[in-house]
């Protein structure tokens, strides 16, 4: 079987948006190079990815790739993602380079071109994301281990946005809560806050496609029977009184149901979001405020924010 690999030489800022965007053209995954991660110090005791070569990235910016099946695939699909990308522009989203690629490639050079960017990361000093192909061993008695496919959809769980997010989980979460997952792609946060103890868990996403991954995802991690993956838009319909709500989505979509976020949580509840680009940091702040919150913490990953407001 071929694959048309799909190359966007782009930069970090418009990492998430460009994925979903590939996501909902039909891409299973996508995989990310950014010479960032040659500069990174990493302690190879956790597993984590090692003997990068520079070859492999851009000198500048960053290179997005995802792969769809050749005959699910056509110049019409290609001039739809194009046009989606450049509306980004409208959101101050910096493009960067912009430039699209198109190549074609078999079933094995297609596990060659994405597997070997993935390898166990510990992400906190609880987790880590272990492929699924991989061997792990633990190396502490209390860590987590959140098993994924990123093959399947929305990626690997390592980027900084999901990082901010699940660290920020690790430090809310108490056992019984009641949580909502807006925007759950993967569904690992979800996995994440019933790994912590959370009692009952809602992952929603408006992309059937995510919904499908989440669910997989769950079964694999074996907390199917806490979390409940469902299609929603946003907050849209939902009841009930929560203990926390996490959402890893752009800025532009958090400020959009901030107001539904504080009216479900219960006194004391915590909002975590996160997707939140350094330059888009003050208006999505100003908007918990303006709803009543009250942020407790910012937490900062290169060029991502995420905040932890609090009802009161």
């Amino acid at each position: 079987m071929k694959w048309s690999e799909i190359s966007i030489h782009t930069t970090q800022e418009a990492v998430e948006p460009i994925s979903h965007i590939l996501h909902e053209a039909g891409a299973s995954g996508v995989v990310i190079e950014d010479k960032v991660e040659l500069l990174k110090e990493r302690e190879s005791v956790y597993g984590e990815i090692y003997q990068l070569d520079p070859n492999d990235y851009p000198d500048e910016g960053v290179v997005i790739k995802a792969y769809v099946p050749v005959d699910h695939f056509s110049p019409e699909n290609i001039a739809e993602i194009k046009d989606a990308i450049n509306k980004l522009s409208e959101y101050q989203i910096d493009l960067g380079e912009n430039e699209l690629q198109i190549n074609e490639v078999d079933d094995e050079d297609w596990a060659t071109a994405w597997k070997k960017y993935y390898h166990p990361v510990k992400i906190s000093d609880r987790f880590t994301i272990v492929p699924t192909w991989e061997t792990y061993e633990p190396v502490h008695s209390d860590e987590l281990i959140i098993e994924l496919d990123p093959g399947m959809a929305f990626g690997t769980g390592t980027h900084p946005t999901t990082v901010l997010c699940i660290q920020a989980l690790e430090k809310t979460v108490e056992k019984d809560d009641v949580i909502i997952d807006v925007g759950t792609g993967s569904g690992v946060l979800s996995i994440a806050a019933s790994m912590l103890g959370a009692k009952e868990v809602l992952a929603l996403d408006l992309d059937p496609v995510a919904v499908e991954s989440a669910h997989m995802n769950c079964e694999l991690n074996k907390v199917a029977n806490i979390v409940t993956v469902k299609q929603n838009n946003l907050l849209h319909d939902i009841e009930g009184t929560k203990d926390v709500i996490v959402a890893n989505i752009l800025a532009e979509i958090i400020v959009q149901f901030i107001d539904e976020a504080y009216a479900l949580l219960k006194q004391g509840g915590k909002f975590i979001t996160s997707g939140i680009i350094d330059m888009k940091k003050e208006e999505v702040k100003l908007a918990l405020i303006k709803a009543g919150f009250e942020v407790e913490e910012t937490k900062t990953l290169e060029d991502w924010v995420a905040y932890i407001a609090v009802k009161k």
